[in-house]
């Protein structure tokens, strides 16, 4: 696999492994950072976090135009690592695979992260994407660590 065909980062967050898995699973998490535009939000987040189960995630860039990625979770091993198909609804049959692995260090999660397959088919950058995604991520979990943004385990998406 060449580097255009995949993007690779690795970040670290000052909060146990639980509670990064938890960013990627709960969908009141969910719609506090998914998304590349900074000024962007998340309008709807159904998640069926099992292996074969489907996920679905719509939200508005700041400008208001909608955008709805989806796809089918392949691997879950909760708190260690979540693979799953990935497709964007206005890119019809480009599918892609994203993984992602924690794993606790001195002070935290580290958390590598692959999206595979790109081919060149998608308009989307995603190495640029991905990069602001996780910075929104960043800011969602120093909120849970100052006691401002503490979502519930479990909570369903309406």
């Amino acid at each position: 696999m060449n580097r255009t065909d995949s993007v690779r980062l690795e970040r670290h967050f000052d909060v146990p492994p639980e509670l990064v898995w938890q960013a990627w699973t709960d969908p009141t998490w969910v719609r506090r950072w998914m998304g590349s535009d900074p000024k962007g939000t998340v309008l709807s987040a159904v998640l069926d976090v099992r292996p074969g189960g489907r996920f679905e995630v719509t939200f508005a860039n700041g400008d208001g135009e909608e955008h709805t990625c989806f796809g089918i979770y392949r691997e879950v091993a909760p708190s260690a690592r979540l693979a799953f198909s990935w497709e964007w609804r206005s890119e019809p049959n480009v599918e892609s695979a994203v993984t992602v692995s924690l794993a606790p260090d001195a002070s935290g999660t580290r958390m590598a992260f692959e999206h595979a397959d790109l081919g060149g088919a998608s308009q989307h950058d995603y190495a640029a994407g991905w990069q602001r995604t996780f910075d929104k991520l960043e800011r969602a979990l120093a909120g849970y660590r100052s006691g401002a943004a503490r979502p519930s385990a479990g909570s369903k998406s309406p």
